[in-house]
């Protein structure tokens, strides 16, 4: 708790560079990389970090000391050529996207590594700290570093919200976009430099080998929680913010423990929670979803089938049998037995003595069902002319989907039928 409260009075300077820095920097990557995941270019991100090293070694070379501002001018300009180069090599070339960014990540990156072993040999008293641009290091953050951070956040939000309409368009449908006049070629080169102004602020705190993951990875968990871009940025951006703090105070509380990959690892976890336990896309509740749905179907087709044979017997309110059903039906007996409980906790059958029977609310949605099944056969056989035999499966499907407009079109466009193709009576409520 001490630690705790320390942490986040922001008395110590340094931990206020580091904190704030890992916050602008999550944040505003966070945001850019939202348009490059809905653009599904998620591996440029992963380009651009690694295409940067060479221009810092290069900035490196030129002034013999660690100047943020030259350091980032340097990432910028061979990261920038590195998209620019792929995007060249893909359009004039028959060499696919995914093979020409693992051609100048990989050829960037060497160079890099080669100028970088060049540099500690050299003997340049400036070039300690240098490596720290290959997996980061947040705690070497100073002052100015935060200035040129912040400089650059602010220039990222500022093109986000002034070109949001159309960075938008050209994420979803650069097709359409262009078709109605916009300068597609232009904004995407904008994107390009958005992309990589974003990737070389974090190239300090995090490193070119993990800065691919905090572009990528907040928008990827975003997603699971809207449909909405706006929310999604905003969510992004959140989910960015809070990796960067809790990974700046786990870097405070073990010191041992380097920033960056801790911000990784948080955002990471965000994003597994996401994927897992996300409310509507998560996939646990689309496998609940999933599970309900097939308890549905399985309790309509008991209803179905319960009618049926009812039908059959002139009888629709004797008592059943699991066995009975089963000779109509080949349904599982766990299966079968758990969907009888169902239906009976829902009001739609009661149980005497180890027998089923229709209650009139069970035997009203089994006639239900039984009419949508019909209606549907009819009505392919009618309009587009298939075989009466070759129905009944698509109808079995197609039965508990059709909700009351449907079905309401249905009978008013078939006029009220009687019978279905196979000459069966199609029940209506009186």
């Amino acid at each position: 708790m001490e630690n705790l409260l320390e942490f986040f009075s922001f008395a110590d300077p340094n931990i206020r560079y580091v904190t704030l820095g890992s916050v602008l920097l999550c944040s505003s990557a966070a945001i850019v990389g939202c348009f490059i995941f809905l653009k599904k270019k998620a591996l440029v991100g992963d380009a651009v970090a690694h295409s940067v090293l060479p221009g810092v070694c290069l900035a490196f070379i030129i002034a013999e000391n660690k100047n943020p501002v030259l350091l980032v001018a340097g990432a910028f300009l061979t990261g920038w050529i590195s998209l620019v180069a792929i995007d060249y090599i893909t359009a004039k070339s028959k060499i696919k996207e995914d093979t020409a960014i693992g051609l100048i990540l990989s050829v960037f990156f060497g160079i890099g590594i080669l100028m970088l072993t060049w540099i500690q040999g050299s003997g340049i008293a400036a070039q300690s700290g240098l490596d720290h641009f290959l997996f980061g290091k947040a705690a070497s953050l100073i002052g100015q570093d935060l200035i040129v951070f912040g400089t650059v956040s602010i220039i990222l939000l500022a093109v986000v919200f002034l070109l949001f309409k159309e960075l938008t368009l050209i994420s979803f449908d650069g097709a359409f976009a262009q078709s109605i006049g916009f300068p597609v070629r232009g904004l995407e080169l904008i994107l390009t430099t958005l992309t990589v102004l974003a990737v070389v602020t974090g190239i300090q705190a995090i490193g070119v080998v993990l800065m691919a993951a905090i572009l990528v990875t907040p928008a990827a968990a975003a997603k699971f929680w809207t449909d909405k871009l706006k929310v999604m940025i905003i969510l992004a951006a959140c989910f960015g913010a809070v990796s960067g703090v809790t990974g700046a105070y786990i870097s405070y509380i073990a010191p041992s423990m380097p920033t960056g990959p801790w911000i990784v690892m948080i955002i990471s976890i965000i994003a597994l929670v996401s994927f897992f336990f996300a409310p509507k896309k998560g996939i646990v509740n689309r496998l609940i979803e999933k599970r309900r749905i097939q308890n549905q179907i399985t309790e309509e087709n008991i209803l179905k089938l319960l009618f049926n044979i009812g039908e059959a017997d002139e009888d629709y309110f004797k008592a059943r049998t699991i066995k009975d059903i089963i000779q109509r039906r080949p349904f599982h007996v766990s299966v079968l037995k758990s969907g009888l409980s169902r239906l009976k906790n829902q009001g739609f059958l009661e149980k005497e003595n180890g027998y089923w029977k229709f209650t009139e609310a069970g035997k009203t949605k089994g006639q239900r069902m039984v009419k949508l099944h019909r209606l549907w056969e009819l009505y392919l056989t009618e309009y587009l002319k298939i075989a009466p035999d070759h129905v009944h499966e698509d109808a079995e499907t197609i039965e508990h989907i059709i909700t009351p407009e449907l079905e309401k079109r249905l009978e008013e466009k078939l006029q009220y039928p009687k019978l279905d193709p196979h000459k069966s009576e199609i029940p209506y409520n009186n």
